[in-house]
């Protein structure tokens, strides 16, 4: 707890999001990006970790995060990411998608393009709720059913996927550089393969029985087979899209609706969740168990199986992230955050530093993450 820095912004955060560093850099990211919801005046905000960039023992960035720069923002921002190092991509509840171009030398921040009512219904307007990048490609989703792919250079729309899905999409990731994957609000995922003409996706998986809303997925960074999703119930699903349609394990991980999962992109052992209950957990796969990794866990109640398995059969056991001998795998969870009240609603990780914002209108960054 004593590695926690708070840094109350006046505003409710909805997203938070490193600013990346370059690929062949070994230091730590030092600014990252926030986006604001439900207040008078939304705004997309760029901090600094440290006072005019003072450097303490160990290369680390010493004192409260300073504001940078900031831009207003039409709506809710509902989703954020980076595209590159000087250009962040919004998602709105007006259903605009923005690309925002940050201006290093006069550290200012800007409108580069915005595609407005990029989702819509025939005579509204329908929330953009989410995004992804893979430059110069950006895939968005919303209330509409809508997955909509553009390229960042370009001011049209290259892809629409009109009828998707009937019901909303919450959240997009990339698997390949064609495909992605979305999680909507009767708990399936679906995989999408842009290379495909119409509207029927390459995969559907689902919890069976089950129409839990699914909020956030995440795809491991090195196996882009396997995939982290939350959802309502609080539920951390682990999932194989090579295998079945069902989750190969299920964690108990929160008491109320999960917002974000993350695997950290350079050591994915480790995994991030946070909560509409306050909580910002930390998943580790270590040795020096006998029991699989799925079977083991602090602060956790762990079902696993195999997808594969027939219906009250021997079901095998899969190891965490199912990547590695289930014999020498243990899962541990570590609360990350003093004890709060208000939701968690965005994380996000890089090397050593994890920033999290809050409805209790607070960033939160740790840079001393043990991964």
């Amino acid at each position: 707890m004593e590695c926690i820095n708070a840094k109350y912004v006046s505003q409710k955060i909805s997203k938070t999001r490193w600013r990346p560093v370059p690929a062949a850099s070994l230091q730590q990211p030092r600014s990252f990006a926030t986006g604001s919801w439900d207040n008078e005046a939304n705004q997309v905000c760029v901090w600094t970790v440290g006072e005019t960039g003072m450097v303490g023992e160990d290369d680390e960035l010493e004192g409260d995060p300073q504001l940078l720069c900031e831009c207003k923002h039409g709506g809710d921002v509902l989703d954020m990411q980076f595209l590159d190092q000087d250009r962040l991509v919004t998602a709105s509840s007006t259903g605009a998608v923005t690309i925002y171009k940050l201006h290093a030398d006069n550290q200012t921040l800007s409108v580069a393009h915005a595609w407005d009512a990029a989702h819509h219904y025939q005579r509204a307007s329908a929330p953009c709720t989410g995004v992804v990048c893979s430059s110069p490609d950006v895939v968005s989703v919303g209330e509409d059913g809508r997955v909509i792919l553009y390229k960042a250079d370009q001011r049209g729309v290259v892809r629409v996927i009109e009828n998707a899905d009937s019901s909303t999409i919450h959240a997009v990731t990339f698997l390949q550089t064609t495909k992605v994957l979305t999680v909507n609000s009767i708990g399936q995922l679906k995989l999408w393969d842009f290379r495909q003409q119409g509207s029927e996706p390459a995969q559907i998986l689902s919890l069976t029985g089950d129409r839990v809303p699914l909020h956030c997925v995440d795809r491991h960074p090195n196996q882009q087979h396997i995939v982290a999703t939350g959802g309502q119930d609080g539920m951390l699903c682990i999932w194989d899209v090579r295998q079945g349609n069902m989750p190969f394990s299920l964690m108990e991980a929160h008491s109320a609706e999960m917002w974000e999962v993350h695997f950290h992109p350079s050591n994915p052992d480790h995994l991030f969740t946070c909560s509409e209950d306050g909580s910002l957990l930390h998943w580790e796969t270590s040795s020096g168990s006998d029991t699989p990794s799925f079977l083991q866990g602090r602060n956790t109640s762990v079902m696993s199986r195999s997808a594969a398995a027939p219906a009250g059969g021997n079901q095998s056991l899969i190891s965490a992230w199912l990547n590695g001998d289930s014999s020498k795998g243990r899962l541990e969870t570590t609360h990350m955050l003093p004890s709060q009240t208000l939701s968690v609603n965005s994380l996000d990780v890089l090397g050593q530093c994890l920033v999290c914002g809050t409805d209790g209108e607070a960033v939160y960054i740790n840079r001393r993450v043990p991964v």
